[in-house]
């Protein structure tokens, strides 16, 4: 069993997450492995909140070059928007930010 600060790995801040707060979506980086119910359960139990709605998206990696020659690429990583219910709290370390 993983645990939940295994699944979520840090929030993801945008000028578009951060027009979403208003409406009470937050995004998240997570484990690539990570499946929704994981997500939902580790969001609850972190900050204590009523999850509604969880999507994920799979966040292609970049190309990306350094100097003339060598390309590369950035990590491919997982995102997770959170829907929480109207009734629920603000996620506290997204206060300030908007």
């Amino acid at each position: 069993m993983k645990s939940p600060y295994d699944v979520i790995i840090s929030p993801v801040i945008t000028e578009q997450s951060m027009e979403d707060l208003d409406i009470k979506k937050y995004a998240f980086k997570v484990a690539k492995d990570a499946n929704k119910i994981e997500i939902k359960k580790a969001i609850e139990e972190i900050f204590g909140v009523t999850v509604i709605k969880v999507t994920t998206t799979h966040m292609r990696g970049k190309t990306r070059r350094q100097g003339r020659f060598p390309e590369g690429t950035s990590a491919s990583w997982k995102k997770a928007v959170v829907k929480l219910s109207a009734d629920s709290k603000n996620i506290e370390i997204f206060e300030g930010m908007a």
